[in-house]
């Protein structure tokens, strides 16, 4: 069953389907918004976050072959940026309040989502030497898997539009990672 059936019998009274539209896409939504701001629980509660905004605005949702996945990687932006907000407003108060102190654990679960987190960060420093509208679209369509109608409609462009973008972030992903072999560093991106 599609999403198009799911989203349809959701609103028409069926909560429990919306829960079979999680299962379909919270992988998707997580490592969409993990990749952004490369913190394992943070990424937990923003993606229930983007699907409790889903099920409030169930009936504004754009489907895009019958799949809500752009709408949601699109919702998950707005959220992630809003957090981002949100979390500069705290360190700034938490900065001026109490010294930072660091505590080291040394657990090996911790390790290895430190050192998964570290290489998130790299790439993320990677990402930002390109311009917005490019760091958006290898966001959408090499790490989240879209096509180009699908980032789009996420971004609410032009096709042609994200296929310039494409092409151009793959050349500047190219022209900035001399020390990967060429096609490796692209595929080394989350």
């Amino acid at each position: 069953m599609g999403d198009g059936e799911l989203w349809r019998r959701a609103m028409d009274g069926e909560p429990e389907v919306f829960g079979e539209l999680f299962d379909r896409h919270a992988k998707a939504v997580y490592n969409f918004v993990f990749r952004r701001i490369g913190s394992w629980s943070d990424a937990e509660d923003l993606t229930s976050l983007v699907f409790l905004h889903a099920w409030r605005r169930r009936a504004d949702v754009v489907l895009v072959h019958d799949s809500a996945l752009p709408w949601l990687f699109r919702t998950a932006d707005f959220v992630v940026r809003n957090e981002r907000r949100r979390q500069r407003f705290r360190w700034l108060n938490l900065a001026r309040q109490t010294p930072a102190t660091d505590e080291p654990d040394h657990a090996d679960q911790v390790a290895a989502q430190v050192d998964d987190e570290r290489e998130a960060s790299r790439l993320r420093a990677l990402l930002r030497k390109l311009p917005r509208h490019e760091q958006e679209i290898v966001e959408l369509c090499f790490w989240s898997g879209l096509d180009a109608q699908s980032a789009a409609v996420a971004l609410d462009v032009p096709l042609g539009t994200v296929k310039s973008r494409l092409s151009r972030a793959r050349k500047r992903l190219r022209d900035l990672s001399v020390d990967v072999p060429e096609d490796e560093a692209l595929e080394r991106l989350p």
